[in-house]
């Protein structure tokens, strides 16, 4: 009894605060001092814009931080406390990151501009051109979603076949080694000229190189299935198709969601590169549009924008794999 009051106690007092997150809070006070009270060098140009929007917004985040932190000491909550002891140190890198950022461009001019631009560069751009930014964003999304889409169910389905069938097989695997292994991106000039626009040919490109490793993976996963698995599946009467969907599928699924990841990996390539090339919207016409008019804070915001797409579109294939695979929910963290 005494000990179960001690352990409720224990878990009702207010935490220590973490040396971390002490070092996490005095560095981001100390950037937001930086920022404020350092004045900047004299460029020989237009005077820089956004400098006071940039002071309150990291005024606001150290403000947040604070809070956040002295919040989650001051309660026994583990969710809120758990996560912020865990970033730390990711905090205090971050701090220091951007101060060494704005001391070498906006403070001391050492790195050349517009090459290098200061943190309240890319601020302004969010600010001032979010509606072209938003509107590439979507229509990447939108011809991701397409050429992904159409990659998995081909792949899939074509995995499942030459995995099950031997004679399916002999025909498909050898035209799946000779033009699997060719970068997507090569076939672009040939892609433009068959397909009627160049959305399709984009779509066909990323459905190419998502085919391939889902194809390979899925095959892989339905030829390793333990052959004792159909003998007892047809000891109880199920015929091919029960075996195929109910028994061979289900085995595959570990191979296939490797496939999945490794075909979103190389679509995320291909669609740069194919917005690049054709298409009047999107995260890689962005990019190439912001280097011709010399807009590099630009540039680098919609890099910020497609580094966070990007790893949020691999965290939910994540979250799907762990609802649908639940015995390697830990395996592997992302």
């Amino acid at each position: 009894m005494a000990s179960e009051i001690l352990t409720l106690r224990r878990r009702a007092a207010p935490r220590r605060l973490e040396p971390a997150l002490w070092g996490a809070l005095l560095l981001w006070w100390a950037l937001v001092a930086l920022m404020v009270a350092v004045p900047d060098k004299p460029q020989g140009f237009a005077a820089p814009r956004f400098v006071n929007e940039t002071h309150q917004l990291f005024i606001a985040l150290a403000a947040l931080l604070t809070l956040l932190v002295l919040a989650a000491s001051a309660t026994p909550a583990r969710s809120l406390w758990q996560p912020l002891k865990r970033s730390g140190r990711w905090l205090m890198a971050l701090a220091l990151l951007i101060g060494v950022w704005e001391t070498v461009t906006a403070k001391l001019a050492l790195l050349p501009a517009p090459f290098f631009a200061p943190p309240r560069a890319l601020i302004e751009a969010y600010a001032t051109d979010w509606p072209r930014l938003l509107d590439s964003v979507l229509n990447s999304l939108r011809l991701l979603a397409f050429g992904f889409l159409y990659g998995s169910v081909v792949g899939f389905v074509t995995g499942v076949a030459i995995g099950w069938s031997r004679g399916l097989g002999y025909w498909v695997h050898p035209i799946l080694r000779f033009l699997g292994p060719v970068p997507s991106t090569a076939l672009l000039p040939l892609s433009l000229y068959f397909f009627p626009s160049s959305f399709a040919a984009a779509v066909f490109l990323i459905a190419l190189a998502t085919w391939f490793p889902v194809t390979v993976l899925t095959w892989s996963g339905v030829a390793s299935v333990d052959s004792r698995y159909y003998d007892v599946a047809r000891t109880l009467g199920a015929k091919s198709l029960f075996l195929v969907l109910r028994v061979a599928v289900p085995a595959s699924l570990p191979h296939l969601f490797v496939g999945l990841f490794m075909g979103l990996g190389a679509s995320f390539s291909v669609l740069v590169a194919a917005e690049m090339m054709g298409v009047k919207s999107g995260l890689g016409w962005y990019l190439q549009w912001a280097q011709g008019w010399a807009a590099y804070a630009n540039m680098y915001a919609a890099l910020i924008v497609m580094a966070v797409l990007f790893s949020s579109l691999i965290t939910l294939l994540f979250i799907v794999r762990d609802r649908t695979l639940a015995w390697q929910r830990n395996a592997v963290k992302w």
